[in-house]
């Protein structure tokens, strides 16, 4: 089910709204002072109030990598809002630009262009300093390869000490067991990495991700190396850590199968936003389903919207072009009746599919 992505729907509001009405109305003393100076002040304001209260905003980002005279561009004005307290999976194929987009988030690298804020802060100006800070107190990571999360001749409850190494040992303990039985591991408190199998070492780097009290949690490809019983484990947990802890959770992955246990996904190609998928129902509805047998298909469960860019273009899922049977370049005419998009090959002279 395919249907337009709107300001509303994507939970992202439209800062240039009041813009347009003041530009409707005429200055009181009709001069052009008077209302450049209420334009600063009025998108002043609403900047200021649209991304302070995500936990992400990404406006018009673009990030391109320079080696000696090759250019590579790995995001092209991307637009990405992300409110506090979501769960929210951000898929694409290798060289979408979705590691690099979590690495921004993260503090690990920097936009070239446009503007990126992280509960409330400009990811674009913060000095190293900041940097430092905002890694060890605002975001949490938890990597696929657990030779970046955890070293391994320490213990489990070591590890998790390690991010809170300036509080006093016995307050660092104490969280440390606390987060470590949070994760299910009160009895793998002293196991060194050895010991434990991959799904309980990836639950000691949630911990160690979590020492902190981080609003953010990022995580990349946590469930690769991992079955489908411990990935699903992995992803309950995301969602009691949410519930009871308030952290916003990025998940960014390549497995298009994760919209099954998360609210929304945000699918990235060539650097930009190209679809949305949306939870129709709460999670626990599907789970009550799953426990009655009554599996359905993902078309059921969750409502598909193509993205349209700030300059109008719109990228239709891959997965409609094979569909409509147009895989090269070619013509189509789009018509929107409501929140239906009616694709038209010309050509044809007839309707190839409608989604609604």
């Amino acid at each position: 089910m395919v249907r337009l992505l709107t300001n509303k729907q994507n939970k992202k509001p439209n800062p240039f709204a009041k813009l347009n009405n003041l530009f409707a109305k005429k200055s009181p003393k009709g001069k052009v002072d008077d209302v450049a100076a209420e334009v600063e002040k009025t998108t002043t304001d609403l900047f200021d109030t649209d991304y302070e209260n995500a936990a992400v905003y990404c406006d018009n980002v673009v990030k391109i990598y320079k080696s000696e005279d090759v250019e590579v561009i790995a995001l092209q004005g991307l637009d990405l809002r992300i409110d506090k307290g979501e769960i929210v999976a951000i898929i694409g194929n290798s060289g979408s630009g979705k590691s690099t987009l979590m690495n921004i988030i993260g503090g690990l690298d920097k936009p070239t262009a446009g503007m990126v804020f992280v509960h409330g802060n400009n990811m674009a100006k913060m000095t190293e300093a900041q940097i430092v800070n905002y890694k060890r107190k605002e975001v949490g990571f938890v990597w696929q390869n657990n030779a970046r999360n955890l070293i391994p001749y320490l213990t489990a409850i070591e590890n998790v000490q390690i991010p809170m190494i300036i509080s006093s040992k016995r307050e660092r303990k104490k969280r440390a067991k606390k987060l470590l039985d949070m994760v299910g591991l009160s009895h793998r408190y002293n196991s060194k990495l050895n010991q434990l199998s991959g799904g309980e070492q990836q639950r000691v780097a949630i911990a160690i991700a979590l020492a902190n009290e981080p609003h953010i949690l990022l995580a990349d490809e946590p469930t690769g190396a991992v079955d489908t019983k411990t990935a699903d484990l992995i992803f309950n947990l995301f969602r009691t850590i949410n519930k009871e802890m308030g952290v916003t959770i990025i998940v960014v992955t390549h497995d298009r199968t994760i919209a099954r246990k998360v609210d929304r996904v945000v699918n990235i190609r060539d650097g930009r936003i190209s679809s949305e998928l949306l939870r129709q129902d709460a999670y626990e509805e599907e789970l009550k389903r799953i426990q009655e047998n009554r599996v359905v298909g993902i078309e059921e469960t969750h409502t598909e919207y193509a993205a349209v860019d700030r300059i109008g273009r719109m990228q239709i899922p891959a997965e409609i072009m094979k569909q409509i049977g147009l895989m090269g370049k070619g013509n189509v005419s789009l018509e929107v009746d409501g929140e239906k998009l009616i694709i038209t090959v010309p050509e044809e002279g007839q309707k190839k599919k409608v989604h609604s």
